[in-house]
């Protein structure tokens, strides 16, 4: 290997823009410290113009991360600027992430500049970056269908005025391999400073080629990926960091370069991120899918027996699928909980809270015999959203369902600090027991989406529900895990509810609209 890739992660920035996805601070720190074991080379922590939270959580991950660079984004304009500063000054290693857009349809239709104004903004805002920060990223917002003159006086412009790293995204997933690639190799020509600057990708899914970009720009240059974790990120998402990163690892004879990540650290980063977010991984998803190292046919399941590399181009144990084993039983002590907890880079920052988690883990080892490591992270993920601020929490559900009749669902919840029950009937258990929360939160919501997938294997699995509300124009995820599907949906749903009562109006740094 010639050539160090840097794998920029954008999870907790660009992620979080996918609707329903908004996570709070001591999740992004949860999520931080795994991208850090899983060692990549910058966390965009977030975007601090967005609302105070989002400031907040960014300052918070600033000072809990050590080894990865912690970078806040800012449009190019002197407040976002001045924040994404303020956000990461405690950092070991900061930087700034400011961008402009630069397509003809942008600068007039959005930002109603002209090229060259754009330009100076440009300019003005990476020297305010420089001198907060040592180390600041420009980014040409819609790059892909800029014009090349106009991205070459830009970048020269930006590298004089002290950007370390540019970026060239393809903001709406519109370009082709074959001509992202072409681009950029054109670009590196053509800048004259380009030598003194690394050169970034930053891709979006649309038409499904973000990863195929991606990696055209690193063939033709590029030395850093911008990406997140399963994909995730606004309408079909972000290029793939597992993707990436195995691509580059898997074919070393197509690619000069190669990444500091710890591969084994993938799986679980993936299973994090799906159960802090309430995005299920699809099972046919490569890397992380649950059938992405599954052979089912006759033929293929001989040949892999025989010589394992017949049919499978890595193995699973690299991107860390030999992890998912069974790790705590009912008979397991405190300090085994602990121990394993942390090996699975959640720590506890008080006796109480480890008495708690682990007070929860016995409660759920009763229901369960086996514990796996997905378990506790779901177990820990319901901590937390415990300990925010809740107007309402389950507190007993009973159901009754028979063949022939109507389903029936009693409900106990308290309700800003009110003990209320409701009862109703439905077209299902599930149907029965929400109706029986819009009694007593009653609302003009529209569930979305409804999804359960099982945990882990076994008849005995908690299942986790996730479910999608929209209110008022708002969009929000709740996530619930049981070993009864139904009191997990009923969990879903009220953490959706909270979240809908509880979280503040944010705006996207790229179309400025509240969410």
């Amino acid at each position: 290997m010639n050539d160090r890739l840097y794998i920029f992660d954008t999870t907790l920035r660009d992620g979080e823009q996918s609707p329903g996805a908004s996570m709070t601070a001591a999740e992004k720190i949860r999520i931080a410290r795994q991208l850090e074991k899983l060692r990549v080379d910058v966390i965009e922590a977030g975007f601090p113009a967005a609302s105070e939270g989002d400031a907040d959580a960014v300052r918070m991950v600033a000072k809990e991360i050590s080894d990865s660079r912690v970078c806040a984004l800012a449009r190019a304009n002197p407040g976002d600027v001045a924040k994404a500063a303020e956000a990461v000054k405690d950092a070991n290693a900061p930087r700034i992430h400011t961008f402009i857009a630069t397509s003809p349809i942008h600068m007039q239709a959005k930002l109603r500049m002209a090229p060259g104004d754009v330009l100076e903004k440009a300019v003005q805002a990476v020297r305010q970056a420089r001198d907060s920060v040592d180390d600041v990223e420009f980014s040409a917002e819609d790059a892909g269908r800029s014009e090349e003159d106009f991205l070459c006086r830009l970048f020269e412009a930006v590298i004089d005025a002290g950007a370390q790293t540019v970026n060239i995204p393809d903001t709406v997933g519109y370009t082709m391999p074959h001509q992202f690639g072409e681009m950029f190799t054109r670009l590196m020509h053509r800048i004259p400073n380009a030598d003194k600057a690394v050169f970034s990708v930053h891709c979006h899914n649309d038409l499904g080629v973000a990863v195929a970009n991606s990696l055209a720009a690193v063939q033709s240059g590029a030395r850093q990926v911008e990406c997140t974790i399963n994909g995730l990120g606004e309408r079909a998402g972000n290029a793939s960091l597992e993707e990436v990163v195995m691509a580059i690892r898997t074919r070393r004879d197509v690619f000069s370069c190669d990444t500091a990540i710890d591969t084994t650290q993938i799986l679980p980063a993936s299973r994090l991120v799906a159960s802090v977010t309430g995005f299920p991984v699809q099972p046919n998803k490569a890397i992380v899918g649950a059938n992405a190292f599954a052979h089912e046919a006759g033929i293929h399941q001989d040949g892999v027996l025989k010589q394992r590399d017949t049919y499978e181009i890595m193995r699973a144990e690299d991107v860390g699928w030999s992890a998912n084993r069974i790790v705590l039983g009912k008979h397991s002590g405190r300090t085994a909980f602990r121990e394993r907890m942390s090996a699975l880079g959640i720590e506890f920052t008080s006796d109480a809270e480890l008495n708690a988690a682990f007070t929860r883990f016995k409660d759920l080892a009763d229901k369960k015999h086996e514990i796996f490591d997905d378990d506790l992270q779901v177990l820990v993920s319901e901590d937390a959203a415990k300990e925010e601020n809740q107007a309402l929490r389950f507190i007993s559900l009973k159901t009754v369902a028979e063949t022939g009749s109507v389903p029936v669902a009693d409900l106990s919840l308290e309700f800003q600090g009110q003990h209320q029950s409701s009862s109703a009937s439905g077209d299902g258990l599930v149907d029965a027991a929400f109706k029986a929360v819009e009694k007593i939160v009653p609302g003009s919501r529209t569930l979305l989406l409804y999804s359960v997938n099982a945990i882990t294997a076994g008849s005995d699995s908690q299942g986790e529900v996730s479910v999608r509300l929209q209110e008022d124009g708002r969009i929000v995820n709740g996530q619930g895990a049981d070993t009864d599907i139904v009191v997990a949906s009923v969990k879903a749903y009220i953490n959706g509810l909270n979240k809908l009562q509880g979280a503040p109006h944010r705006f996207n740094p790229q179309s400025g609209e509240t969410i």
